[in-house]
């Protein structure tokens, strides 16, 4: 891929998962108040943006979704479920580790997702 392809690639990329990363914010609010706690969402959405907008694969921009989805999701749990004790994001952040398992593996999930959506779908023709 030519420089200005890559980045070309990246900027639509970086623009896919700001759009993408908001429309999951928004959608895990509402899904939120459906009764799920779906906190994989705004990750993998956030990827998905970058994936579909890029039209090429970049693995440093599957690498930056990865660490913006998963800032993504702990900012959206701190956003919804913030500590009762102290409801700053720096005591969020540093007692993190007090999550419930199961929404640790989630926010996993999510980063994961967002790197793997970023990659975008594999552009090879079975043709001749």
């Amino acid at each position: 891929m030519t420089e200005p392809l890559q980045t070309k690639t990246f900027a639509l990329g970086l623009l896919g998962a700001a759009i993408g990363g908001s429309i999951g914010y928004f959608a895990f609010g509402w899904i939120l108040k459906q009764g799920f706690h779906a906190i994989m969402v705004p990750p993998a959405m956030l990827g998905f943006g970058a994936g579909y907008l890029s039209k090429g694969r970049s693995q440093p921009l599957a690498i930056v979704c990865a660490a913006a989805g998963l800032a993504l999701g702990l900012f959206s749990e701190w956003r919804f479920f913030p500590f009762i004790k102290d409801e700053s994001f720096l005591y969020f952040v540093a007692h993190i580790h007090q999550l419930k398992p199961i929404v640790l593996g989630l926010l996993a999930l999510g980063a994961f997702m967002s790197y793997r959506f970023a990659l975008g779908m594999d552009q090879k023709s079975d043709s001749p």
